[in-house]
């Protein structure tokens, strides 16, 4: 069976606490492992973001997770501002991941807000008695894809970035010794499937085709973060977290169903920029299967099902 219809098969099941009529088959691995009869201790911050919700409405409840966030969670904390508190929480996890930190398009106020994600990094570091895993963003990477090879991680950094993207390399330069997950797009949360309104427009090429980035599903999401808190140990430094190959900005709207105008793409425009994801696989290999838009576009559904 040809790889690509072999991603869109799905099958009866649980994901998490999530009980699902169908399930993207690559994930069967959830439903049917008992490695997730035993979970660490793992301390979530961020948990009223957008990828702490991903988590919560997936994750299973008797996991021994605690869900720390500024305005709701388990713990009500800002680590920046009342370090106390979260130091006793933290002593407790035996992995924390973080997934805080002002976003564009979130809770981002202004420029000066980006330093936040340093300064986290700095007291979590502080405080975490076990290994950390820390959200990054493929933003690190600025316009490099534009050489049209995959991203890889080792890879040196270029300087001229977004700001974002320069807030997240401060962020993993301020935490030598944690993880750093280079999250790709994330279905759902996206510029695209989420940032969608009347009147949406793509950039589109001279062969017709728009813009092709790395994604990954929020259930994939939710599976691959959990398998990674699972075994924290000798991960490297910086790790991609995406699924296998890039997806066509217009083909994702397709699939949900979306209307789009197209604009003529401007010549800085770059048509692919991919997320070399072999590390993952190699610690994941189920997500080893090239992403397909028709299943990024039904995980966002039956999230929202069951959200």
């Amino acid at each position: 069976m040809d790889p690509v219809q072999r991603t869109c098969l799905y099958v009866e099941g649980t994901i998490g606490n999530v009980r699902l009529r169908s399930i993207p088959q690559h994930l069967a691995p959830w439903r049917d492992s008992a490695e997730w009869r035993i979970f660490p201790s793992v301390l979530v911050l961020g948990a009223t973001g957008r990828l702490g919700r991903i988590l919560r409405a997936v994750w299973p409840a008797h996991w021994p997770v605690t869900w720390c966030g500024r305005r709701g969670g388990d713990v009500i904390c800002n680590p920046l501002e009342d370090p106390g508190t979260f130091r006793d929480t933290a002593q407790r996890a035996d992995v924390i991941l973080s997934l805080a930190g002002p976003a564009p398009g979130g809770a981002l106020q202004g420029e000066a807000d980006l330093t936040d994600h340093a300064r986290l990094a700095r007291v979590v570091m502080e405080h975490a008695k076990g290994p950390v895993l820390l959200a990054s963003s493929a933003a690190v990477y600025g316009n490099a894809g534009a050489s049209g090879t995959p991203l890889r991680e080792g890879m040196p950094l270029p300087t001229d970035v977004s700001t974002y993207g320069a807030a997240k390399r401060e962020m993993e330069q301020a935490a030598p010794d944690a993880v750093c997950l280079r999250i790709g797009n994330v279905a759902g949360v996206d510029a695209i499937l989420g940032g969608w309104k009347e009147g949406f427009s793509l950039d589109t090429f001279s062969d017709g085709t728009t813009p092709r980035r790395s994604y990954i599903g929020p259930l994939t999401l939710a599976y691959a973060l959990a398998k990674l808190c699972c075994e924290p140990h000798d991960l490297p430094k910086c790790l991609n977290v995406a699924e296998a190959g890039s997806v066509e900005m217009g083909a994702l709207l397709k699939a949900a169903g979306l209307p789009f105008n197209t604009r003529k793409a401007p010549d800085n425009a770059i048509p692919d920029v991919t997320l070399d994801t072999t590390r993952l696989i190699e610690r994941i290999p189920s997500l080893s299967e090239p992403v397909v838009a028709t299943r990024l576009v039904e995980e966002c559904r039956l999230l929202r099902e069951r959200a």
